[in-house]
């Protein structure tokens, strides 16, 4: 799981490192109430999602078939709450999580690295047209599909991308200020719209049992992706901020590792919705 991997664990130690180093920030002077030049500064935020995606075709190749699965659902897969599932930084990556780390590079603008780790499940036992063929595969399943309606039982196919429809991306991002909400004790508070694009690369570890054939489970770069988000943005203490956002994208994923054969592989595009709920904080590294 993805809880076992040292570039994630390093990921959520960085983020909250970075968060801990802005708190000592607020040790300085807070009670005068000025906007902060953006400029040169960094931030860091980690958070959780929710996800929907689009009915999809998913192409199944191998030596023996080669078929389609038209207007599959699949679903996202949230973690039921708990505060040692979401709280507890070595279990970080259990629920749909998302980090980025960016820098200001005006008042306005900033370039962001960021991770977002969604979840993927074809639903069970639904009833979908399929077209194409399988062959000599020892199951009831071999013949020709002309859009012959199938349902997707556990002994036919389980499909998901549960260790991670893990979303790589570089985003650009706008930040305007849209009211100061002023000084309440010491808490300098902001409201902030930020509107911004991203692109990365797909690397999903793909749980998938087909026709009885075991499952990869590797990790893999699938694919590529892309996105535009809209965001609202409270900062307080200067320093620290609460956010949501809505992202809206697509993705594709033309190489999916299915089975244990080299032969296997699925391929499908969707689009998506994301809905985050995030939090971070800003620092400066550079005088």
């Amino acid at each position: 799981m993805l809880r076992n991997l040292p570039f994630h664990k390093a990921l959520i130690s960085l983020s909250f490192a970075l968060l801990f180093y802005s708190a000592s920030c607020v040790a300085q002077d807070v009670s005068k109430y000025e906007a902060l030049p953006q400029k040169g500064k960094f931030y860091v935020y980690w958070g959780w999602n929710r996800d929907f995606y689009a009915k999809s075709d998913i192409h199944f190749t191998g030596n023996n078939y080669d078929f389609t699965l038209l207007d599959v659902v699949g679903k996202d897969t949230q973690t039921p709450f708990s505060f040692d599932d979401y709280l507890n930084p070595f279990k970080a990556t259990i629920p749909q999580t998302n980090f980025r780390l960016g820098y200001y590079f005006n008042e306005h603008y900033d370039i962001s690295f960021g991770i977002d780790h969604m979840k993927y499940v074809m639903q069970q036992n639904q009833e979908v047209y399929v077209i194409g063929f399988i062959n000599e595969s020892g199951t009831k399943y071999d013949g020709v599909y002309d859009h012959k309606l199938l349902k997707l039982t556990p002994d036919f196919l389980r499909y998901e991308h549960t260790n991670g429809l893990t979303y790589v991306n570089v985003e650009l991002r706008r930040t305007d200020k849209l009211v100061e909400l002023g000084k309440l004790v010491h808490f300098n508070l902001d409201l902030n719209l930020i509107e911004g694009v991203s692109g990365g690369f797909l690397y999903p570890r793909t749980d998938a049992t087909l026709l009885g054939n075991l499952r990869n489970n590797e990790f893999h770069v699938a694919g590529y992706g892309t996105a535009l988000m809209l965001g609202l943005n409270i900062k307080f203490l200067k320093y620290f901020f609460i956010q949501t956002e809505l992202k809206a994208g697509f993705i594709n994923l033309p190489d999916v590792l299915t089975t244990n054969s080299n032969a296997d592989r699925a391929s499908q595009h969707f689009n998506f919705l994301q809905s985050n709920l995030l939090i971070g904080g800003s620092f400066s590294v550079f005088k």
